[in-house]
């Protein structure tokens, strides 16, 4: 039997390989041989600075909670079958407290969810080769589907909620800020939802190469072209809706001020505390919604990626042995080169 090994962060830049003994059977839980992980932004703020705002890591913790794998035991009556690929769902409300009798589960306030260090202890990740998951957050994909795709259903189901708190995008002008993995699958959704023009920015070619592949109709370095939006910004501005990825507060200021009246600023990327121009804001009427997660939108990827519907593979830029993780998290963090890492645990 292949050695259980998992990518444990014991502090920022000390990222080890480690042995794990066999996982113990959990009721209501399958075991599953995970085949591929995606590296995420929380997961670089982890590797590289420890943590994000208040959370921080405070005793070794697995990370990853991006994953794919194959059911090797479930429980009678699970309606899991042995071999089959599933995608790991990573939230795990609690299913009682006031926002998941809501359905808000997003927001539950006893709320699990894989790889987080904001609790202690903190909760385990998928980056290692075989694990216990809940039933319920295992979503089994076709024959034919493979883990490098479905490894790609949660950051596609953030993307699917955050266009749900968008208005209809069919005919409109949209605005993609920052051209990471959020910002690419933003793209290919837009795209897939109709958007009449879609126009994205980064400080990096490599990553705008990526977004155009995604769907971009027109991408803009506003390092090398900072006044590549001025066109949009004529009148009150011409975009009806932003999608912002960056968390830049340079990136937002812009979006801001190439906004047509009434348009819609979904806010996606994550950051601290900022100025924002209040007077634009109010005097264009904007809408600047915050979006947090994913509810139901995680089967609605899985059953999306099953279909065929999307294709994510031009942001998977890079598969490395998970046995090199450092190396991939190093390179996951390179905007220059890279948009979405994953770990290969198959090999």
């Amino acid at each position: 039997m292949t050695q259980n090994i998992a990518c444990r962060l014991h502090a920022a830049h000390d990222l080890r390989l480690e042995n794990l003994p066999e996982p113990e059977a959990q009721q209501g839980a399958a075991l599953i041989r995970v085949q591929r992980g995606g590296i995420c932004g929380s997961d670089l703020h982890y590797y590289h600075d420890g943590g994000f705002g208040p959370v921080r890591v405070r005793e070794p913790i697995i990370l990853g909670h991006e994953a794919a794998g194959v059911v090797e035991a479930a429980p009678e009556g699970s309606g899991l079958r042995v071999g089959q690929l599933v995608s790991l769902s990573p939230s795990r409300p609690c299913g009682t407290c006031e926002f998941c009798a809501a359905g808000q589960e997003r927001h539950c306030l006893n709320m699990r969810f894989n790889g987080s260090a904001m609790r202690l202890p903190h909760e385990n990740g998928f980056f290692r080769n075989r694990l216990y998951h809940p039933v319920a957050q295992c979503l089994p994909l076709p024959e034919g589907v493979s883990a490098h795709d479905a490894a790609g259903a949660e950051p596609l189901s953030v993307c699917l909620h955050a266009l749900n708190m968008a208005p209809a995008l069919a005919g409109q002008r949209v605005l993609v800020t920052g051209a990471g993995p959020i910002g690419a699958i933003c793209t290919a959704l837009a795209r897939l939802r109709g958007a009449a023009e879609i126009v994205v920015t980064d400080v990096q070619d490599f990553t705008l190469d990526i977004a155009r592949r995604m769907g971009a109709d027109r991408v803009v370095n506003v390092a090398g072209n900072p006044d590549g939006l001025a066109e949009y910004a004529t009148g009150k501005g011409r975009i009806d809706v932003v999608l912002e990825c960056s968390a830049n507060p340079h990136a937002i200021a812009q979006a801001i001020g190439v906004a047509r009246p009434q348009a819609t600023l979904v806010q996606i990327g994550v950051g601290g505390t900022m100025p924002l121009p209040l007077n634009l804001i109010v005097a264009k009427e904007l809408r600047f919604v915050g979006t947090h997660r994913f509810d139901a939108e995680f089967a609605e990827a899985v059953r999306m990626i099953g279909a065929g519907e999307i294709d994510l593979s031009p942001m998977v830029t890079h598969v490395l042995p998970a046995h090199d993780a450092v190396r991939a998290f190093d390179l996951a963090g390179d905007r220059r080169q890279a948009v979405k890492v994953q770990l290969d645990f198959a090999g």
